[in-house]
């Protein structure tokens, strides 16, 4: 629907721009069948904090500013954040070996603390939830981190890892001799302000939001149980509100106390190496980084099960938007509400990364290209196989799942074409060795599988 061109955020009348982005916030919510949203729009001086919705589809609980959702992967920038702490006060050093104060990583010593941070360490991913929840944090690292299943040599690519926040969060626990639940709420959420809650918190003492997914047979949301092994806490257990995130969006770029400027800045500062492809434009330590407008905005984005939440904070304006909603269709939901920011409150939000062909023509890659990428590739025990174009498009599957097709370029990049739509989706990159000048690696939704050893 038509808008008038409005004025900034900071010049308009907060009652206004409150009124019309509760509409369309209620109105993008219906649209997508997401039972529940929070959204927090703040610049400092003033913030507008909206809900929309349900928590629960199964009890009717409304979704109130203060409702807990499953964040999933921003736990991990509090994660980092307590790192980061933890080197400000000097007790240890980022760029020393994670190996030093974790005997589980001496099999990889060159990886550091700032690596692990900043998914440049060459770790795998590390097994799906039901198999860590069968073994302890030592042993699952112990078993993750070794020199066979490393994916580059440290500091010079970028593999999305849960297994290296496992290792952040036994970094934390290891210095503090703290549990890492005791250490993040005590040096983090109570100075926050945010009431603790975790995936596995009996009593949670405020009210919180289930995921939801899409009932196959009625077309109708159903809330969904969230499967996180214990050990992966620091990678994903925490839930919070969008003004929960806010507040770690303000630290982020220097406007709280909490986290002291020189740390927030190392946090956003791009690391080396750090080229995460489909995820972000790169990384820090511990903060994804979105190119907007010539600016390099800071966050994170997290999914639980049924849940899709999202940060982004602008260090050189200090603004600040986060999203939470409690179904995967809300990160359609999020990126339509992101694109509408301009219009309504003048502010232009880098809510995800585009296809490589949004941007206009790009050259497609050679038959003979496509013929060097094809073969297996390997994560951890994550199997990627990639098939070379023959009657149709190349394609690519994941532990023998229906195979996905890929729409490459020159450069080695590409991107995913969705199967039900046919719309190209951010995908990834493929690697040549540069000794070899031989495909290698392919990087695929920001995480990288190096080539098997049997082709």
């Amino acid at each position: 629907m038509p808008y008038a061109s409005p004025a900034p955020a900071r010049e308009r009348s907060p009652l206004l721009l409150r009124g019309e982005l509760q509409h369309r916030l209620d109105t993008l919510a219906r649209a997508h069948r997401v039972p529940g949203a929070q959204l927090v729009l703040d610049t400092g001086p003033e913030a507008v904090v909206l809900h929309t919705g349900v928590a629960d589809t199964g009890t009717g609980a409304p979704f109130t500013e203060d409702t807990a959702v499953p964040v999933g992967s921003l736990t991990k920038p509090y994660t980092a954040a307590l790192v980061m702490l933890l080197a400000d006060d000097g007790d240890l050093d980022l760029d020393e070996p994670a190996a030093e104060h974790l005997p589980e990583l001496r099999q990889l010593p060159e990886v550091t603390i700032r690596q692990l941070l900043s998914h440049t360490g060459g770790l795998p991913t590390g097994p799906d939830s039901d198999a860590a929840a069968r073994t302890t944090a030592t042993r699952y690292l112990s078993a993750v981190c070794t020199a066979p299943d490393a994916l580059f040599p440290p500091g010079t690519d970028f593999s999305y890892s849960n297994a290296g926040y496992v290792a952040a969060g036994r970094l934390v626990e290891t210095v503090t001799g703290m549990p890492w639940h005791e250490a993040v709420r005590a040096l983090l959420l109570e100075p926050f302000g945010t009431g603790p809650v975790f995936v596995d918190t009996a009593a949670p003492g405020r009210p919180v939001a289930a995921g939801h997914a899409l009932n196959a047979a009625t077309g109708l949301p159903r809330a969904v149980r969230q499967n996180l092994a214990p050990l992966e806490a620091p990678a994903g257990a925490l839930l919070a509100s969008a003004a929960d995130l806010a507040a770690l969006g303000a630290a982020l770029v220097g406007r709280a106390k909490v986290l002291p400027p020189d740390t927030a800045e190392l946090m956003r500062r791009p690391e080396p190496g750090a080229r995460p492809g489909a995820l972000a434009d790169g990384w820090g330590a511990g903060a994804a980084l979105y190119r907007q407008d010539g600016r390099l905005w800071c966050g994170h984005d997290g999914n639980a099960m049924g849940t899709s939440c999202h940060l982004r904070a602008d260090p050189d304006s200090g603004l600040v938007v986060a999203f939470t909603g409690n179904a995967g269709a809300a990160t359609a939901l999020w990126r339509e509400l992101a694109s509408e920011l301009e219009e309504l409150a003048g502010v232009r939000v880098p809510a995800g990364i585009e296809p490589v062909g949004a941007g206009g023509p790009v050259l497609l890659a050679a038959p003979a290209t496509l013929a060097e990428c094809a073969g297996d590739y390997r994560n951890g025990a994550i199997r990627y196989r990639v098939e070379p174009a023959g009657a149709g498009p190349a394609t690519l599957s994941v532990d023998g799942d229906l195979p996905i097709p890929l729409r490459c370029y020159a450069d080695l990049s590409y991107d995913l074409i969705a199967p039900d739509t046919g719309r190209p989706e951010p995908g990834g990159r493929f690697h040549r060795d540069p000794a070899t000048g031989r495909i290698d690696r392919v990087q695929v939704s920001g995480r990288t599988a190096r080539r098997a050893a049997a082709d």
